[in-house]
């Protein structure tokens, strides 16, 4: 993902997913298709309520806000699963183990990287504030004070994060994780890998349109080509071709940035600049009060939803965490995958 002709790649080179439904795998019974079925049959719902009624709501806060909270509830239907396969930790198969636990620990870095970015965004408020203050006042001192100020969150904003720009070669990793280990004696565990792989390529595609958003750049994008012999695969494709287009489309007008709040301000900024920098009359007091009072809007827009986008990095951080946890505690005492999700469950409730 470190070069722009890799954003419509597929996962195929890393070996064929599909496998793990081939017919001389385990056979598997009506009642735990049925099982499938219905873990499938929500996550394809999920996948559709995210598809946008317009381009107006597409990469906006609040759909980001929307998207991670979907995430986390895939994650947590996982061990909802698991709790129904009654699939005690022995029976798993060490490739299992080992693949959960590294992308596991990738996906808490996603978390902490989009985490930083959000708090750094949030910080550029304050200089918002700052000069929606010095706004208040018609003395030229304190315009001065106010360009100063939106000068300081033009340059705050548009400077790189660092964890961001490694999110690319981790988005990389989990890519090649969609090769699913191959299952030879469990149906159980031929259940949980497929149901695995639907979620897994929801968390690719999210936080992938996250690192692409956050970074300003294409690069970060992920084309999974997932087949149609999973019911869910139409739903995401639309979904992914969707907004994968539109963040192509404004990167390619020279957007400020994708996000829906962040291009808003900064619209109400740049009609601001003329007049605090006295190059236009400022005589029509009605006028400039507008133009402040929308950027003051667009402001306290932008803080609500990076808050709430934030509570819901943060719970899926805790999800990730949590599982993790449960995973490794149960290998160390020989305890049931079933008491062990119960664990990470009752921790996640106390932490939140």
């Amino acid at each position: 993902m470190s070069n722009a002709q890799d954003a419509n790649r597929s996962f195929f080179s890393f070996g064929n997913p599909f496998r793990i439904i081939s017919p001389k795998g385990p056979k598997i019974s009506s009642q735990l298709l049925l099982v499938l079925h219905a873990f499938e049959a929500t996550l394809e719902e999920r996948l559709r309520k995210l598809i946008p009624k317009s381009k107006d709501e597409m990469l906006s806060l609040s759909w980001m806000t929307l998207a991670m909270k979907a995430l986390c509830e895939s994650h947590n239907d996982v061990k909802t699963l698991i709790m129904e396969l009654e699939l005690p930790v022995q029976d798993w198969d060490e490739k299992w183990i080992d693949v959960y636990l590294d992308i596991s620990v990738k996906l808490l870095y996603i978390c902490i990287a989009f985490s930083s970015e959000l708090s750094r965004l949030n910080q550029g408020h304050l200089l918002l504030q700052c000069a929606l203050h010095n706004l208040g006042s018609s003395s030229s001192e304190q315009y001065v004070r106010a360009c100063s100020s939106l000068d300081g969150w033009k340059q705050h904003i548009g400077s790189g994060n660092p964890r961001i720009e490694k999110c690319g070669n981790i988005l990389d990793d989990l890519l090649e994780s969609l090769a699913l280990p191959k299952i030879k004696k469990s149906a159980k565990g031929k259940v949980l890998m497929q149901a695995m792989y639907g979620v897994k390529v929801q968390t690719v595609f999210v936080c992938s349109v996250f690192a692409a958003a956050f970074s300003s750049t294409t690069n970060n994008m992920s084309h999974l080509d997932v087949a149609d012999i999973y019911s869910w695969a139409p739903t995401f494709k639309r979904l992914q071709d969707l907004v994968n287009e539109e963040i192509r489309v404004r990167f390619s007008r020279g957007r400020f940035n994708v996000l829906n709040e962040l291009e808003a301000v900064d619209s109400s900024v740049k009609e601001l600049y003329p007049i605090i920098q006295g190059t236009v009359d400022t005589n029509e007091t009605e006028s400039v009060v507008k133009i402040i009072g929308e950027l003051g809007r667009t402001t306290e827009k932008l803080s609500q939803g990076l808050d709430l986008l934030t509570e819901e990095v943060d719970s899926f951080f805790q999800v990730v965490l949590t599982g993790r946890d449960a995973l490794l505690s149960s290998l160390r005492s020989g305890a049931t995958v079933i008491d062990s999700i119960l664990l990470g469950n009752r921790d996640a409730q106390i932490v939140n």
